[in-house]
């Protein structure tokens, strides 16, 4: 199915009609709504406006951009043009498309507001009328009380993270109070009771890193840690284990920090909940505490490793302590506790050599699942902002990717894309070393001397 369209009826109708709409890269088994797609749903319910939600697959086969422009058109209907808002989450695989959807809707003749909030909004600098200019406010950071307080008004009101085109850009991110923050979940927008056996889920928001690739952080600080209180989630955690759910993807960007990862997994043992249970972790806030709470519980630990090299951590503010990383490792095995490690390639500093140094770590560490990813200069992010200095340039896809930079051509760079589509391929019976991990990478057939992942 090319397509999710779902319509979530309103318990109350409010004055405005709000068309939320999303534009995904999914998987089959995601819900047919995002989770942060859904939580704004579920606050704008909670304060009983009246709210359309759609989501569509950008990356299934008969991806239909009409069908999105007809679904807008056709909810719009029946209500005042100045009563209508529609609300985008924009991101960088969806950017693309979102320009054009712009363009349509106001060439049809759509006089209703446009809202735009997301990755690409939220960590963009001042100049958003220039990039989105068909646009009439912009959501930066948490937009679930953003959109409810401008659901209810037609007038541009000053909150906390918005910004109305053609006003001065204060550049802040908008809060959410999670104390009170509507439950997706318990709320019914994302509907368990149809079957759904996978979901995505958080018990808390922010990060203490400050990795310069990545988006989880505010413009020029840490982006402070929140949690969603722990009475909420062992009530979502109830109706998990009484619907069903047997597979459970934590978003949080960090989940071993502290009591509350803690008390999460301890309130999972205790209601029973015999499911998978996924959490991305870092290997330096790693302790027998939190490995104690895992038991019991079928874990999948993944840890963001990138690199082994001090240099290459260095330049993207993301160190890692090689002996807590060997320790972590030792004692993941000793216990039998499932992890994946993943690694990133195209990094400043990095080589062809070293990103080769970097697999064969891991794979002599046994790593049983290991994952190479091409760095993405996200909007906004720090590295982005400083991509002369190491030279990064980027491929022409819509999606692109660090290809070149000082350290290396794209050439070598090619051939660190192959052995990551060879660990790809050996998921789960990886080679020993990275020379027996090239046993599945073939030169290609022309004089450039790049490799391709063998037939």
């Amino acid at each position: 199915m090319s397509a999710h369209v779902v319509e979530v009826v309103p318990a109350s109708s409010g004055a405005r009609r709000i068309i939320l709409v999303s534009i995904d890269w999914t998987r089959d088994k995601d819900p047919r709504l995002p989770l942060g797609h859904a939580s704004i749903v579920a606050a704008l319910r909670k304060a009983g406006a009246d709210v359309r939600a759609f989501s569509f697959a950008i990356n299934l086969v008969g991806f239909d951009e009409e069908l999105i422009m007809r679904s807008i058109l056709d909810s719009s209907q029946g209500h005042k043009p100045e009563q209508v808002d529609v609300g985008l989450g924009v991101y960088v695989w969806n950017d693309h498309v979102v320009k054009r959807l712009l363009v349509a809707l106001r060439r049809s003749g759509f006089r209703g507001r446009i809202i735009l909030g997301g990755p690409q909004i939220s960590y963009a600098g001042v100049g958003l009328e220039q990039l989105y200019p068909e646009a009439d406010a912009f959501v930066r950071g948490f937009g679930e009380e953003a959109m409810v307080a401008i659901a209810f008004t037609s007038e541009r009101i000053a909150f906390m993270g918005v910004h109305w085109a053609g006003q001065v850009d204060s550049g802040v991110q908008a809060r959410a109070q999670l104390e009170t923050l509507a439950s997706p979940f318990l709320d019914n927008v994302i509907d368990l009771a149809s079957g759904q056996r996978f979901i995505r889920w958080e018990t808390q928001r922010g990060c203490p890193f400050r990795c310069s690739f990545c988006q989880h952080r505010e413009s020029g600080s840490r982006l402070r840690r929140r949690d969603i209180p722990l009475a909420r989630l062992e009530r979502e955690i109830e109706l998990f284990v009484r619907s069903g759910v047997d597979d459970i993807a934590v978003l949080d960007p960090l989940f071993n920090l502290g009591d509350h990862a803690l008390a999460v997994l301890r309130t999972f043992r205790r209601l029973g909940y015999g499911g998978r249970l996924s959490v991305q972790c870092h290997f330096s806030t790693l302790d027998d505490e939190f490995l104690d709470a895992c038991e019991g519980l079928d874990v999948r630990l993944e840890f963001g490793l990138q690199t082994i090299h001090d240099r290459e951590a260095r330049a993207v503010e993301r160190v890692n302590h090689l002996d807590r990383v060997v320790d972590g490792i030792r004692k993941l095995h000793a216990r039998g506790i499932t992890f994946e490690v993943s690694i990133i390639f195209g990094l400043p500093e990095q080589t062809l050599g070293s990103f080769r140094q970097t697999i064969d770590f891991c794979l002599r560490q046994q790593v049983p699942v290991l994952k190479a990813f091409p760095l993405m200069l996200l909007r906004g992010t720090s590295l982005e902002r400083e991509r002369t200095r190491w030279g990064l340039e980027e491929s022409s896809e819509l999606i692109p990717s660090v290809i070149r930079s000082h350290t290396f051509s794209e050439q070598e760079w090619r051939r660190m894309e192959a052995l990551a589509e060879a660990l790809r391929r050996t998921e789960g019976e990886h080679p020993a070393c990275v020379e027996a991990l090239e046993d599945w990478v073939a030169p290609a057939p022309d004089t450039t001397g790049w490799w391709s992942p063998a037939a």
